[in-house]
C-alpha cells in the first residue's frame, strides 16, 4: 500500500510526503510534528489500540487532527442481518475462492465484530488526550469515521 501511495503521490508531493513503515504503537517520528494522522481499516489490527492512539496524539502538532476510518456496527434494522449473513457466509467463501485463504477472511469478520463500538472507540480517543472527538457512521454503520483534535 505504501508503494501504491508513493506512486500516486508522484512528483506532485515530492519532498512533502514521506512514506514510512512503522509500528503504530511506537512510531519512529518526532513529537508535535504532523498536521494530520490518518489510519484506514487498520487500527483494529493493532494489539494495543490505546498505545497507538497515544502515539497518534504524540506526533500531532497542537491543532492537528486525527482521522480514522474503520469498520463499525451496522445500525439499520434488516441491513444488520443481511450484513451478518454476508460477513459470516459469503466473505470467507470469497476469500477461499479468490485468495485460497478462507481463514484470513474469517479473521477479518471476527476482528470487525470484536472492535469497540463507535461510542467506546470515541471514548478511547478521548482517553488518549484528543479533544472534540466525533464519529460519523457511513453506509448504515458498516464503517465509521472517527475524528479528534490535539488542542495542546
Amino acid at each position: 500500500m505504501l508503494r501504491v501511495g508513493a506512486e500516486r503521490a508522484g512528483d506532485r508531493f515530492a519532498g512533502r510526503i514521506d512514506f514510512v513503515t512503522a509500528n503504530a504503537e511506537s512510531l519512529p517520528l518526532p513529537s508535535d510534528s504532523f498536521d494530520a494522522y490518518t489510519i484506514a481499516c487498520g487500527i483494529r489490527n493493532v494489539p494495543r489500540i490505546a498505545q497507538a492512539l497515544a502515539e497518534a496524539r504524540r506526533v500531532l502538532k497542537p491543532g492537528g487532527r486525527f482521522l480514522c476510518l474503520e469498520f463499525s456496527k451496522v445500525d439499520l434494522p434488516i441491513l444488520d442481518r443481511i450484513y451478518d449473513a454476508y460477513s459470516f457466509h459469503v466473505i470467507p467463501r470469497l476469500g477461499s475462492t479468490v485468495a485460497g485463504d478462507a481463514e484470513s477472511y474469517r479473521y477479518l469478520v471476527e476482528s470487525i465484530r470484536k472492535f469497540p463500538s463507535p461510542g467506546r472507540f470515541a471514548g478511547m480517543i478521548e482517553e488518549a488526550g484528543l479533544r472534540h472527538v466525533s464519529h460519523r457512521p457511513l453506509s448504515g454503520g458498516i464503517v465509521a469515521i472517527h475524528s479528534g483534535w490535539k488542542v495542546s
